[in-house]
């Protein structure tokens, strides 16, 4: 039986290719950047499976051109660059990699807490410039604290709940918001209130997003969500650039609104050259490198590749997105191993 054919849409860490050649027949594009739409389709034209990036937009072109397609991987947690409702019309068992960056994503948005702060970033450049002339100055690079502040999340999911537990040994009041509340357990061991999202908005120091992109949250966070934070408060994004209204954050900004922002994810990635964001000094930007640790990036390598293993096996993958794909085509017609 011939083995079944993987396209690969970057290099990954260890040891997912390892896996998936030991039962397919792999192709991996071996560039930093990622393939063009064109060569997408050109590539997947006899491919079985498909391990992809957030960087990849998978939609019903892409699977046209895909006529044996049965499993899509996503080497990351969200999946909103798949069109997850046509995979599931066409049969195609889509998979993420949740879990496994939690840690680190909590880890991240903890940096950039206290790197915005306390104007970390700035007093690096400060010091690099060759600006700093004086040795001490009571007020120089004057920042807020942290300890003991409101900490609103929103989104209370594995990462919001990771950095609620870290925002604990800050002695921090915890608030959030969330579609969907957690057990009341949670609430208890993270000692976190519930709050609507606008009385979250008036009252925290800091707000810290970690929501999915959906319809639901696209622009979750726009003008009129902004002017109802405080003027000493600071925004951080660790989840989608999406979530928040780029030019009304600007305007925030640039009129006071807000203290700060630090941001991990951008509405356009890279980040545009004109981005008004990039002039303002109030600002920390990072390059979407939130789950970037050895840990993390390695064994989310690892779980999208066994989940395309368990697919083309019959078998029922670890993580898988589209559970109503199973009523569609069942898991014994996806079968190659």
């Amino acid at each position: 039986m011939a083995k079944p054919k993987v396209y690969v849409t970057r290099m990954l860490p260890p040891p997912a290719l390892d896996i998936l050649r030991e039962y397919c027949e792999v192709e991996v594009n071996p560039r930093e950047e990622p393939p063009s739409k064109s060569e997408l389709i050109s590539r997947l034209k006899d491919k079985h499976a498909l391990l992809c990036l957030l960087t990849d937009k998978i939609d019903a072109e892409v699977m046209d051109a895909a006529s044996d397609l049965r499993v899509i991987s996503t080497y990351s947690v969200g999946y909103d660059h798949i069109d997850v409702e046509e995979s599931t019309k066409r049969g195609i068992y889509v998979t993420n990699t949740p879990g496994v960056l939690t840690d680190a994503v909590a880890d991240f948005t903890w940096a950039l807490i206290l790197t915005i702060a306390r104007r970390v970033a700035e007093a690096d450049s400060y010091v690099r410039g060759r600006r700093w002339k004086i040795a001490w100055s009571p007020t120089l690079f004057l920042g807020y604290s942290v300890y003991g502040r409101t900490l609103g999340i929103i989104g209370l999911g594995r990462i919001g709940i990771a950095v609620a537990e870290r925002a604990r040994g800050f002695n921090m009041r915890i608030i959030y918001y969330d579609v969907q509340r957690p057990p009341s357990d949670v609430e208890r061991r993270l000692n976190a209130e519930y709050k609507p999202l606008e009385e979250l908005l008036r009252e925290s120091d800091f707000v810290t997003l970690h929501v999915p992109l959906t319809r639901e949250t696209y622009h979750l966070i726009g003008e009129r969500e902004l002017r109802l934070m405080k003027k000493t408060a600071f925004l951080i994004n660790t989840s989608r650039g999406s979530v928040v209204d780029t030019h009304a954050l600007a305007k925030a900004l640039k009129d006071g609104w807000i203290a700060g922002v630090a941001l991990d994810v951008f509405e356009k990635e890279p980040i545009e050259e004109d981005n008004p964001l990039l002039k303002l000094p109030n600002v920390v930007l990072t390059p979407h490198i939130a789950s970037a640790t050895v840990e993390a990036r390695s064994k989310m390598a690892e779980i999208a590749a066994l989940n395309i293993i368990s697919v083309l096996k019959g078998e029922k993958p670890q993580y898988l997105v589209n559970s109503n794909v199973l009523n569609v085509k069942p898991l014994e017609k996806v079968r190659m191993i």
